[in-house]
């Protein structure tokens, strides 16, 4: 019996995500700016709902005679000095690490990449808890700094032990940065471990916790988070290009290594700024680019906006939820973790489904 190869299963067309659905949720430009609007109505009630909750509830009458600038009181010094500024640094923070996850999705053409698989934000990580021990401070003034330092020389060595041989490619990019994030974190938990002073000093960092934060954590990392942000905007048409495949986007004009150079440039300041401003936060750079996708499927002129809206709106939401959720506060870190593994899974099973 012949076949005509009209039952055998089709590769997926060059540049389009098998795990995105096939048609998006929301169609035209219209219905999609809609999605913007709701999203930022939603944001906008997620932080006024974050000036009311925590381990101590404040009034309402309390919080808008504080937002009034009608009371100096304790209760209104806790709104303006620590509520506002919390809610400010988790929508900065979101933003970051949304756009950084659609950035290294992008750049790697997989769904299932996350701004820690490069190693960016191990090497944070293990710059600030260096800094912490050589220093004995853990001021942010004292780490933001070692903070990028630590990103920086991640992604670049990331990109040249990727680079080694005929060139950077996704795959190869994926393993030396889940190969060097390992050992920094080897290095990492044995430092914290051995040095219980360390370790009592970046306890709360380390599990990602807003608690505690003040503006000027806001206005360390805000130039650095829009640089990024913009960049990645920027860089949009070129990812397209790049998600068809490298020699279609030769083609088309694309400069592979300094397409990806800058991209990963941007990475390192996003990452660098939201894991000196909070700890390190998983999942986050996983499942926001993934419901951008839902909307806009692959077309990073509509992720990267979609995924600096999202960011904020979930990471607002596990912050509120994990004050709700215990009188004593979870951290943000530890909720956003509970949201992000049904995305894994959720990921993971619509590529299964196609076959990868």
């Amino acid at each position: 019996m012949t076949t005509t190869g009209l039952d055998s299963p089709r590769p997926a067309a060059p540049g389009v995500d098998p795990a995105a659905p096939k048609r998006s949720l929301v169609e035209g430009t219209a219905n999609r700016l809609v999605v913007c609007l709701v999203a930022l109505v939603v944001l906008v009630l997620l932080g006024f709902a974050s000036l009311f909750v925590g381990s101590g509830e404040i009034p309402a009458s309390v919080v808008w005679e504080a937002l009034r600038g009608d009371r100096t009181d304790t209760l209104a010094l806790l709104v303006t000095d620590y509520r506002i500024p919390r809610a400010m640094i988790a929508v900065l923070v979101g933003c970051a690490l949304g756009v950084g996850g659609a950035l290294i999705q992008a750049i790697t053409r997989n769904p299932l990449a996350d701004p820690g698989l490069l190693g960016v934000n191990s090497g944070s990580f293990f710059a600030v808890v260096l800094s912490v021990t050589i220093s004995g401070t853990a001021n942010l003034s004292s780490y933001v700094w070692w903070s990028f330092l630590g990103a920086a020389v991640a992604a670049v060595s990331v990109y040249v032990i990727g680079s080694r041989g005929s060139g950077a490619t996704p795959v190869k990019l994926v393993l030396a940065g889940l190969a060097f994030g390992a050992v920094l974190n080897g290095i990492t938990y044995a430092v914290t471990f051995l040095d219980p002073d360390v370790f009592d000093k970046i306890r709360f960092w380390q599990s990602g916790s807003l608690q505690g934060r003040q503006i000027d954590t806001f206005w360390w990392a805000l130039p650095f988070v829009v640089v990024g942000v913009l960049t990645a905007v920027l860089l949009s048409r070129s990812l397209n290009a790049l998600a068809l495949g490298e020699d279609l986007a030769k083609s088309l004009g694309v400069h592979l290594f300094r397409t990806r150079a800058i991209a990963m440039g941007a990475l390192t300041l996003l990452c660098g700024a939201a894991t000196a401003a909070v700890g390190p936060i998983a999942f986050l750079g996983l499942m926001v680019p993934y419901l951008a996708r839902v909307v806009a499927r692959s077309d990073q002129r509509w992720i990267v906006p979609l995924s600096a809206l999202f960011g904020p709106v979930i990471f607002l939401g596990a912050d509120v939820l994990g004050r709700v959720l215990v009188p004593s506060e979870m951290p943000v870190g530890v909720v956003v973790a509970f949201l992000g593994a049904p995305v894994l899974v959720a990921v993971v099973r619509t590529r299964k489904k196609s076959g990868l």
